[in-house]
């Protein structure tokens, strides 16, 4: 049994909380809004009033919030987790999706504190992270992705480490860059088809069984043929405009002017400009139709 603390009580935070807590570990948690901790009560969760107070006497501490904001409010804020007096040589992993220039000052805080630090941003959705079915993609050094393998497998079925510090980060925004791209390419394309005078149910049965067929292609085509969007939000177009914007950024900082990352923040802007950010991403390609009607 290792001493938890889970900061970020969000759709994905719940989920990776309630398993480490059914894996038998003690889990203090904490959250911005404290309802979203009502649930983990009944499954042995200390719920905390502050990062710090969460912290005290961790072995290992988990953040998982939306942004460099929030992420910065857990570990460094007035009553930030880094305060903490933590177990020696105690653990900081972030899972969170953050821009690759706070990882980079975070890991270097943390690391004064003396706590060993981990990259450790997660591909999946919440039904993933409620079951322990997550894929986690590791910045961090050998020794330490052994010793946290027992408290990974409550939470993941594989772990893909891809190098020091910094290189699951790096690699989290350029897979979200190109997964941004892809649903903008396809609002477009669906728009142009709708012009075209297609069906656009039988459009997006034809994009599931083709070569176009990635999982966000799969997904959000038949939410955008619906109009579905206000309800079972998996991913909103708020948080989706702040991925596309950290791996457009991280893309220019490597040097790669990422054209196509440029015109997918450009478009996602059109979603969070109408109102709508709190929707499900597949709203885009309202905002699509909305731009280039104005077009004509």
């Amino acid at each position: 049994m290792r001493r938890i603390a889970f900061l970020g009580l969000g759709n994905m935070g719940t989920g990776m909380a309630a398993r480490l807590l059914a894996a038998g570990h003690a889990v203090t948690v904490y959250n911005r809004s404290p309802r979203r901790a009502a649930p983990l009560r009944p499954l042995g969760a200390t719920v905390a009033t502050t990062p710090r107070a969460a912290a005290e006497g961790a072995e290992i501490v988990f953040s998982m919030v939306g942004d460099d904001a929030a992420s910065r409010h857990m570990w460094l804020g007035r009553d930030g987790a880094l305060g903490a007096r933590t177990a020696p040589r105690a653990f900081a992993i972030e899972c969170s999706t953050i821009s690759h220039r706070w990882l980079a000052t975070l890991a270097g805080r943390a690391r004064a504190r003396g706590l060993r630090f981990v990259d450790c941003p997660v591909t999946g959705l919440p039904d993933a992270a409620a079951a322990g079915r997550l894929t986690l993609f590791v910045g961090a050094e050998p020794a330490d992705v052994t010793a946290l393998t027992p408290v990974f497998d409550a939470i993941a079925t594989e772990v893909i480490r891809f190098g020091p510090v910094g290189a699951g980060n790096a690699y989290k925004l350029i897979v979200n860059l190109m997964g941004s791209i892809q649903i903008a390419a396809l609002a477009e394309g669906l728009v142009v088809a709708e012009r075209a005078g297609l069906d656009l149910d039988q459009v997006a049965y034809a994009l599931s069984k083709g070569g176009s067929a990635s999982p966000q292609v799969v997904r959000n085509a038949p939410r955008m043929v619906r109009g579905d969007h206000a309800h079972d939000v998996v991913f909103s177009g708020k948080w989706r405009l702040k991925d596309t914007a950290y791996g457009l950024a991280h893309a220019r900082a490597m040097g790669v002017a990422s054209a196509m990352g440029a015109g997918a923040v450009n478009a996602f802007r059109l979603l969070v400009a109408d109102g709508t950010e709190l929707e499900n991403e597949s709203k885009l390609i309202d905002a699509v139709r909305a731009r280039d009607s104005r077009r004509r």
